[in-house]
C-alpha cells in the first residue's frame, strides 16, 4: 500500500473502506469454502453410519444362523465357527458406528480457520488504528 501525502481524509476513508470490504469479501469465500469441505466430512460420516447399519444387519443374521445352528448341532463347529464370524461383524459394526459419529460432532463442522483469521483480522486492524 503506498501512502500518498496529498491525498484527502476522504480519499483516506475511502481506501480504508474498501480494505475492509474485501477482507470481508475475503473471510465469507474462506469460511464458504470451509463449511463445503466440513460438509464434505459429514457425508462421509454418513456414509460410515450407513455402512456401520448395513454390518450390524449382517452381523445379525450371521449371528442368528450361529445360534440356530448351535442349538440344533448342539457343540459342533460349524456353528460356533458362524458364531465366530457374526461377533467379527459386530465388532467391525461398533467401530465404524463410533468413528461416523464421532466425526459428526458439531464442533468438527464449525468453520474454525476463518474464525481464526477474523479474530487475526480483527486484532491487525486495531493495532494499526492504535498506532495512529
Amino acid at each position: 500500500m503506498t501512502h500518498d501525502p496529498n491525498k484527502s481524509t476522504g480519499g483516506l476513508l475511502s481506501d480504508a473502506l474498501s480494505h475492509v470490504s474485501s477482507l470481508v469479501r475475503n473471510e465469507v469465500d474462506l469460511a464458504r469454502a470451509e463449511v463445503n469441505e466440513n460438509l464434505k466430512s459429514a457425508g462421509i460420516a454418513i456414509g460410515m453410519i450407513v455402512g456401520a447399519i448395513v454390518v450390524a444387519l449382517t452381523a445379525l443374521n450371521v449371528l442368528s444362523a450361529a445360534l440356530v445352528a448351535a442349538l440344533t448341532e448342539a457343540g459342533i463347529p460349524a456353528g460356533w465357527s458362524a458364531l465366530i464370524v457374526g461377533v467379527i461383524f459386530g465388532i467391525i459394526a461398533y467401530v465404524m458406528l463410533n468413528k461416523g459419529t464421532n466425526d459428526l460432532k458439531l464442533n468438527s463442522l464449525a468453520p474454525t480457520r476463518t474464525a481464526k483469521n477474523v479474530k487475526r483480522d480483527a486484532q491487525a486492524v486495531k493495532e494499526a488504528y492504535d498506532d495512529k
